[in-house]
């Protein structure tokens, strides 16, 4: 303006046109990197509206373009970048080294170095590295980042605690039950930096609606060309359509519903599964340690000749202490309570869903269902009488040598919440629910009495869950949720797998496509809502923006805006939709009711 005034016109023309040209440049790589992939986008709409306000003497229009690109660019990332904080500080904070402690003292160590069994001080402020046991005194840990939980939780000796956790309270020692790459935290960052990488379904569908709209632009500008024979009016077209909000709108709410479930407790692997949360209709539900909190007790013991109660108990936990099923450690636990002498198995094997083989102290032992023991030809003596049981109660056989050996019944009950939390998710416009477990029918049918359940289907091994979750898939998109590792085939198989990664298998985790990161299901109607959200809103900003940039090419069309006043008008479009699909970061009238309009 300045150099016009002074009646320096080229000074002024080049002035606007240098800056112009140094977008143009890494435009022009862009799109051409973008073609060589086959990908077709709506940045060629900048790079002709550029290139053209360049060619027909409107650098001023040209350089307004350039910069509000360039500016739509950094505020798209920074809003990314806003909305990935609570994802960005867990990588953040995953520890490099560990305290171990020995009988020279304390030594820093590289954190890969701790195995099970060893020894680690946790410092106050320390991230608990790995996986373990308080040993001796209690530990005061800060689970926010974990669970979400807001007050600091109390861990007395003996208790587990989860690596991520912070220390709060006094210095205190871990023992390692995992190693580093094996535990909880280190779960956790893998599965958000899968969950980083992936794109989103909802946005490459962007990209396909990006096409039309890019016909419909050229459609347009071609036109009014041809009609007028004024090349402005075209231009005029191609600056209001530059860049267009459907591929800016979609990833800034995606990554912000991500953001929000991140923070209540809920890893999202990706885009495409916070869509797939936003349409599921059908939820299958696996019992233990799902419905329940899979730590089942002790409740009754029977013992067939030669075998004590005792010795049932201690040969069966010593076999089961290679597995992480929720029944295995309720009877490994109670084994060590009841200080019995439990000893280290060998050529020990789990059968998903049905139990464990394997030798101890040199006799065969196998622990399971009567599935497992029928397909060893096993018969086990009628009960006599009955052992009582509730609707939660399941029963482990157990057999030595091939001979049965006694019965060892538990009892699991359904979660406090379980049925409040059941009864949300039909809320969220879950309209069927099917319970999946490899119990008995009875068992099954008592827990779920007063639960809002549809469907029941037991005494059912992985692939019968499969099964059940195909067969499910007809009525709608269908969300598994389970915890051990013979839930892993549903999880994978459902459009939607949901897996409990505080207690639950790590194989069930890496199956999911969500991971509650909190020991229960109660965030999971929450998360929906979150996914309702961020998807109503994402479609929102799209076809507002969509709408807007179409009625102001029709205008530059017929002449009424100048180029220079769609390229300012566009912008101002550009911006709003990026602050509107930011709104998925704050809480919204759907973190109380599911968004009807989302689903």
């Amino acid at each position: 303006m300045a150099a016009q005034a002074l009646g320096a016109p080229d000074f002024a023309f080049w002035a606007w046109t240098v800056p112009t040209l140094v977008v143009l440049a890494s435009l022009v790589r862009e799109v051409v990197t973008s073609l060589l992939k086959g990908d077709v986008g709506l940045d060629l709409v900048a790079l002709l509206s550029m290139s053209g306000a360049i060619a027909l003497a409107q650098p001023l229009a040209g350089v307004v373009i350039a910069l509000m690109y360039a500016g739509g660019q950094a505020l798209e990332a920074f809003a990314a970048g806003r909305a990935a904080r609570e994802m960005t500080a867990l990588l953040s904070r995953q520890p490099h080294t560990a305290h171990r402690e020995d009988s020279a003292g304390v030594h820093e160590v590289p954190i890969d170095a701790v195995v099970p069994g060893d020894r680690v001080l946790v410092r106050v402020g320390d991230v608990v590295p790995v996986d373990g046991r308080v040993v001796a005194s209690r530990a005061v840990l800060d689970q926010a980042s974990l669970t979400g939980e807001a007050l600091p939780v109390i861990h007395e000796a003996g208790g587990a605690v989860l690596s991520g956790s912070v220390n709060v309270g006094t210095p205190f020692s871990l023992l390692a039950e995992r190693r580093a790459a094996e535990s909880t935290y280190a779960g956790i960052v893998r599965l958000v930096e899968a969950a980083r990488e992936q794109k989103a379904p909802m946005v490459r569908l962007a990209d396909r609606y990006g096409l039309a709209f890019l016909a419909v632009t050229l459609a347009l500008a071609g036109g009014a060309w041809a009609v007028t024979q004024d090349p402005l009016r075209a231009l005029a077209v191609l600056v209001v359509a530059t860049p267009c909000p459907l591929i800016l709108a979609v990833p800034v709410a995606l990554v912000s519903g991500l953001s929000r479930a991140a923070a209540s407790g809920v890893l999202i692997k990706g885009g495409g599964a916070l869509e797939t949360l936003a349409e599921v209709s059908v939820l299958v539900v696996d019992k233990t340690g799902t419905l329940t909190h899979g730590t089942a007790h002790l409740s009754a013991t029977e013992a067939f000749p030669p075998f004590g109660e005792a010795e049932v108990l201690r040969l069966a936990a010593s076999l089961d202490q290679v597995s992480a099923h929720p029944t295995a450690r309720a009877l490994v636990d109670e084994a060590l309570d009841r200080r019995l002498d439990l000893a280290q198995p060998e050529r020990a094997e789990e059968i998903p869903g049905e139990g464990v083989t394997g030798s101890v102290e040199g006799a065969s032992v196998t622990v399971g269902g009567p599935r497992l023991m029928h397909r060893m030809g096993l018969t086990f003596p009628a009960e006599e009488p009955p052992v009582a049981t509730s609707g939660a109660a399941a029963t482990v056989l157990v057999a030595v040598d091939g001979r049965p050996a006694g019965r060892l019944h538990l009892t699991d009950p359904l979660r406090a919440d379980g049925a409040a939390t059941l009864t949300a998710l039909r809320a969220c416009g879950i309209r069927r629910i099917v319970l999946a477990t490899g119990d008995r029918r009875p068992i099954a049918e008592a827990l779920v009495a007063k639960a809002p359940v549809d469907a029941i289907a037991a005494d059912l091994d992985p692939a019968d869950k499969t099964a059940v979750v195909a067969a499910e898939r007809a009525r709608g998109p269908v969300m598994m949720v389970g915890d051990g590792v013979n839930d892993a085939p549903a999880l994978a198989a459902a459009d939607l797998g949901v897996a409990l990664g505080v207690r639950g298998a790590a194989a069930a985790a890496e199956a999911a496509d969500v991971v509650l990161l909190v020991d229960s299901l109660a965030p999971l109607p929450g998360a929906i809502r979150i996914a309702r959200r961020a998807k109503f809103i994402a479609l929102q900003s799209v076809w507002v923006g969509l709408g807007l940039s179409l009625a102001g090419m029709v205008a530059a069309a017929f002449g009424y805006l100048t180029p220079l006043q769609g390229a300012l008008l566009q912008e101002a479009i550009d911006v709003a939709v990026i602050l509107n699909a930011m709104r998925v970061l704050a809480p919204g009238p759907a973190d109380a009711e599911p968004e009807t309009a989302a689903a």
